[in-house]
């Protein structure tokens, strides 16, 4: 089968804020130096910002280096912070709200702003194309290309019109493939090429088990009165707390302009017990005073999910590689303690695209862009992932309270490496009990105003797949989930699944099979990431298909 293909200086997979600051700053050095550089961003979404969804309370500090001028052209920052409030929530009625002098200092957020992270991914993809770059959405990177002396050489979109059974539907067109000097991967959390990367070369030998959250959203439209533009809200503690739990979880609600709000709940995914339902968890916190009393009365406009890695800079794996780079959240380089990964992928981007500069410009260019590892060891932004290197570590160890004293301590007390991380069972697909000495949790009925199903939850993310193409979720034991996971577990994908994918269904004389509703998937990978064996692998849809957030 014959493929087109197209020959780039650099190719990016992934148009989020790390891919797209990477274009940007690229582009910015070569027209400062008269110099021309082909710079290409595919983005599987149908539209930049279509998959794109965080909280979030953006730190402006990377978009000052990259854009000085930012406001003058109209970056999408209106609303900023103006309030904090911080609370534990020791049960389902009661709060304990944190004097300001308490507040940890990583999570104040005086002169940041309350954004929609896909609008800013769509302003950012009008600063690269006017610089220059080609930005192809609607082209899912779905192979590694590599060299003879196995460097990687570009990826290839996967094939288009294929059915379920893998043979060419009339429509069918062969991917396309793009030949790079250089390849940046910026897919984001568990991002499917970066995690082969990873395994292929090895990149986190030398690193602590990385770990995982799934953050779940929604956008209310709320009454003014009840509006207060610039209002930060975090929780921690109910739902997720007591001893059936043994995880954590964190809740949030932001008050953004138009009489909105952003609320949703982040649950560590290193939890145990085998019942728990983060779709059911974000539910059942909108009932808790303290957020029930922005919303009631309000219309919810938009919900989706998706994982987020924060193992911080202990867990984050060598990020160059023979051919390219490994970026952003693909790399891991969120900074939990803050709640923040944007300015952080941000600035990611932007050291790669000096080092690939840099690369691009000698007369025998390195295979492996090395020089990234001394310009990231020398950033402020490993400087900041330092100072709170441990803060996950503390957290999947110990909970909420101890979790949170060492994290205050390490502010002003130098720790190194927790030791008690450097082991393959404290992964967080290993951290389930058994169902049968697991507490069984029952989640209250959604009442169609405060708190509703997972079906019409995935209907206002807007999420599509085209009809009749290859199950993206892969299971390599098909198996697997029935005569493992169902007896052993009581198959959890039935309820970390944030979008009602995986059933397990009964047939009438009694027999179980394991379904896939693949048209469902939000693109969250929390199924890739909590399968207790690690049997689903997900892998890339045809191009355009998953969530359309419109402003997430």
């Amino acid at each position: 089968m014959h493929r087109e293909s197209m020959e780039v200086d650099v190719v990016i997979v992934g148009a989020g804020p790390a891919g797209l600051s990477a274009a940007c700053r690229l582009l910015q050095m070569a027209q400062d130096a008269g110099k021309e550089i082909s710079v290409c961003v595919l983005e599987k979404g149908s539209e930049v910002g279509a998959h794109i969804l965080s909280g979030a309370v953006f730190e402006p500090s990377a978009l000052q280096e990259l854009f000085p001028d930012w406001k003058a052209k109209g970056a999408p920052l209106n609303s900023a912070v103006t309030c904090d409030d911080v609370y534990y929530l020791p049960g389902a009625e009661s709060a304990f709200k944190f004097p300001g002098i308490l507040v940890p200092r990583p999570m104040h957020n005086d002169g940041n702003y309350i954004i929609s992270l896909g609008n800013l991914c769509r302003w950012l993809a009008e600063q690269a194309v006017a610089l220059g770059a080609e930005i192809f959405p609607g082209f899912a990177a779905a192979e590694i290309l590599f060299r003879e002396d196995g460097s990687v050489k570009g990826v290839a979109t996967g094939d288009m019109g294929v059915d379920a059974q893998g043979e060419h539907k009339s429509s069918f067109e062969p991917g396309f493939e793009f030949h790079a000097r250089y390849t940046i991967l910026a897919e984001g959390c568990r991002g499917h090429l970066g995690k082969e990367l990873i395994s292929k070369y090895a990149l986190d030998k030398d690193s602590d088990p990385q770990h995982y959250g799934i953050g779940l959203k929604e956008v209310w439209e709320i009454p003014e009165s009840q509006h207060q533009e610039g209002l930060v809200v975090h929780t921690a503690g109910y739902p997720m707390i007591g001893a059936s739990y043994a995880g954590t979880s964190g809740g949030f609600l932001y008050h953004v302009d138009n009489n909105q709000v952003s609320l949703g709940l982040i649950v560590d995914l290193g939890y145990q017990n085998p019942h728990i339902s983060p779709y059911d968890e974000f539910q059942k916190f909108k009932h808790h005073p303290v957020i029930k009393q922005y919303i009631k009365g309000g219309k919810r406009i938009s919900y989706g999910a998706r994982a987020l890695i924060k193992g911080g800079l202990n867990s984050l794996p060598k990020m160059t590689f023979p051919g390219g780079l490994l970026i952003g959240c693909d790399a891991g380089t969120l900074n939990a303690a803050k709640i923040k990964g944007s300015h952080t992928a941000m600035k990611s981007g932007m050291i790669a695209a000096q080092t690939l500069f840099a690369a691009l410009a000698e007369d025998s260019p390195p295979i492996e862009p090395v020089a990234y590892t001394e310009r990231f060891a020398n950033s402020d932004l490993y400087d900041e992932l330092h100072q709170m290197r441990n803060f996950s570590a503390g957290f999947h160890k110990f909970g909420f309270w101890l979790g949170s004293t060492l994290a205050f301590i390490e502010q002003n007390i130098f720790f190194g490496r927790f030791p008690f991380t450097v082991h393959d069972k404290s992964r967080d697909h290993c951290q389930l009990k058994p169902a049968a000495v697991s507490q069984r949790i029952s989640y209250p009925k959604p009442d169609g105003v405060i708190s509703f199903d997972k079906l019409s939850s995935v209907f206002l993310s807007g999420t599509n797949h085209a009809e009749n193409q290859p199950c993206h979720l892969q299971l390599k034991d098909p198996s697997v989930p029935i005569a493992i996971n169902l007896p052993l577990y009581d198959e959890p994908a039935q309820r970390y699944c944030p979008a009602g994918v995986y059933e397990v269904l009964e047939a009438a004389d009694g027999s179980k099979r394991f379904q896939i509703n693949s048209q469902n998937c939000v693109h969250c990978k929390t199924c890739d990431i909590k399968d207790p064996a690690q049997n689903i692998h997900w892998v890339v849809p045809e191009g355009g298909g998953g969530p359309n957030y419109p402003a997430m």
